[in-house]
């Protein structure tokens, strides 16, 4: 038993309020210290319309690997790294990228500048640059991105009372002040570049913790400040900077300042929500069907503390109800691999969508389910995805099947005939599959590692296959005919425990005639059930199960001629139920070893 010292068993009282099925005990967490969302900010919404709202069509995504992501990594990205993750960017079809923090460090300032000078950004890319509201740093910002043609210059300041009190030490209206004096530099330094297109955006940081009113005050004084029309939108974006409330007390935030924006057709509202109570991506789709138009994330959720919001989760998703990402996703592993070399982070194997084992089932009920929703899909002819566990079809991100089925002790029936059947053209029987599960139980039991494909083949050519070329009983030559009735005449030499004899049988066909002929040898055999197929130009492979004497065993054939697969399929069977009956007989099967 392992004993957990640091962690105190809940021992208090159970809630009055607790129904009798509820046995869980007060924990010695001090939950009290934290105050409830609602109880931290005053949201004055009424009649919101975002629960009936349904999303049909991608946002504007703006990846903000190169500027929030990096300043998240151990070690931040050179510029070889940075160029990297932006040309996936560009190649996956993304418009608007945030490419730094210019005025942070001379590695932000110069990778914006390589931009700039190398001509690495088309025609049809905003790029987006960062700054605090601060002059120097603002100038210096607007020197990064001098001879770039289209420009979004990204404005922030904190604005929650916690932060204009403890950080700022301001108040409300000297924070305005400060963003309004920040605004007005903008314009300035924009206004001496008329050759370029540069727009500006505002994130009140912190926006989830600010007043609604307060919030709603700048962002009204900044769009008319900066005079914002429908063909030159400004950019507010409200940022979910800190988790700090369930997904719905963000989308009512959302949807007040929605409502009440002026200028609605020139604003572009947009979203940073970041993860760090884990429900990102339910922020960020919760937004949007409150009024967001724009969401800023990163690939794989990279991000201070738990992440900004996950884009490929959210993009995805939206794949998945039949609405076009915009986004193109189809190498999903490239990707990942791009991102987790720029990074130097692992995607997880559970991450959504990316990674290693999403599209992967072990338990036997759900590869049951897959794969009897593959053949129906295959046999339905029809273009929409209907298949089980599956949301999406793996090969629209790049994914072959292969991994979709894996075996291990977990695993059933389904799955391994679904293996067997796509690796190897072996179709097994309904009631062969369950016989033959139990083999690969065992043998996974006993080693307690996954069967690959060829682990399965090797089992199954052991346990059914082997049987019918080489046992107690074995056809030393043979002969099988026809004759003009339909009747099946079969002669052969029969060696049966070491003895060896001519026999003949006959029969309505080949196996009847066969088991005739054994039933001269001495071995009574009744066929209780058989199956045969074939692939064009391929190999027969025949299953027979037979009651031998009062044993019932399962055995298989191969060959190229349909007749001596069935004879073969019958044999394995005999010789397998002779096994059995040997004292302390059991067959022989291949043991399963760690490959990796």
């Amino acid at each position: 038993m392992h004993s957990f010292p640091t962690i105190c068993t809940p021992r208090g009282p159970v809630p009055e309020a607790a129904p009798h099925w509820n046995p869980q005990r007060s924990s010695s967490m001090p939950s009290h210290r934290y105050r409830p969302a609602f109880d931290r900010v005053d949201i004055p919404l009424t009649g919101r319309s975002w629960p009936q709202a349904r999303i049909d069509r991608a946002p504007l995504w703006v990846p903000v690997d190169l500027r929030d992501g990096n300043q998240a990594l151990a070690e931040p990205m050179d510029t070889p790294r940075k160029r990297r993750m932006f040309d996936l960017l560009v190649a996956m079809g993304y418009k608007e990228i945030e490419i730094g923090y210019p005025s942070a460090s001379r590695t932000d300032f110069g990778f914006v500048r390589h931009l700039a000078e190398s001509g690495a950004v088309p025609d049809d890319v905003t790029v987006v640059v960062f700054t605090p509201a601060k002059a120097e740093l603002i100038e210096r910002t607007f020197e990064s991105v001098a001879g770039m043609d289209r420009v979004v210059v990204h404005l922030y300041i904190p604005t929650a009372p916690v932060w204009r009190d403890v950080v700022l030490g301001r108040s409300r209206a000297e924070v305005h002040g400060v963003v309004l004096d920040a605004a007005r530099q903008m314009d300035r330094l924009a206004r001496a570049r008329p050759g370029a297109d540069i727009r500006f955006e505002f994130s009140p940081e912190v926006f989830i913790l600010t007043e609604p009113d307060y919030v709603l005050e700048i962002c009204n004084s900044l769009t008319e400040l900066w005079d914002a029309s429908p063909d030159r939108p400004v950019i507010h974006n409200l940022p979910a900077t800190v988790e700090i409330a369930t997904p719905n007390v963000y989308a009512d935030q959302i949807e007040y300042m929605h409502r009440h924006l002026d200028r609605r057709d020139s604003v572009i509202l947009s979203v940073h929500p970041h993860n760090d109570r884990g429900t990102g991506v339910a922020c960020a789709e919760l937004a949007v069907l409150a009024g967001a138009q724009r969401v800023e994330g990163c690939l794989f959720g990279n991000g201070e503390r738990t992440g900004n919001v996950d884009l490929v989760n959210l993009a995805l998703n939206l794949h998945a109800q039949g609405v076009d990402p915009m986004i193109d996703f189809s190498d999903i592993d490239e990707i990942r691999r791009t991102v987790e070399h720029c990074n130097r982070l692992p995607v997880p194997p559970r991450h959504p969508y990316g990674g290693d084992l999403v599209y992967t089932a072990f338990s036997g009920t759900h590869q049951d389910a897959i794969s009897k929703g593959f053949a129906h899909h295959a046999d339905s002819g029809s273009q929409l995805w209907s298949v089980p566990y599956l949301p999406i079809d793996p090969a629209d991100v790049g994914r072959t099947y292969e991994a979709v089925i894996r075996v291990n002790s977990q695993s059933g029936k389904g799955g391994i005939a679904h293996l067997l059947r796509s690796n190897h053209e072996v179709d097994l029987p309904a009631r062969m599959r369950a016989d033959f599960s139990r083999t690969v139980q065992d043998a996974t039991d006993d080693s307690g590692l996954e069967a690959t494909p060829k682990d399965l083949w090797d089992l199954f050519d052991a346990t059914y296959l082997a049987p019918g070329r080489d046992g107690s009983v074995a056809l030393t030559s043979w002969s099988a005919e026809s004759g003009p009735a339909g009747e099946h005449r079969f002669v052969c030499t029969l060696r049966v425990d070491g003895r060896e004899g001519d026999y003949e049988g006959t029969g309505g066909g080949a196996v009847s005639a066969f088991t005739d002929a054994l039933e001269g040898a001495g071995v009574t055999v009744t066929v209780l059930d058989f199956a045969e197929h074939g692939a064009a130009g391929g190999p027969v492979t025949a299953y027979a199960e037979c009651r031998v004497g009062e044993r019932v065993c399962w055995g298989a054939g191969q060959d190229a001629s349909g007749v001596a697969a069935s004879v073969a399929a019958v044999l394995s069977a005999v010789n397998r139920a002779e096994l059995r009956a040997a004292p302390g007989g059991a067959e022989a099967r291949p043991a399963i070893e760690d490959t990796v």
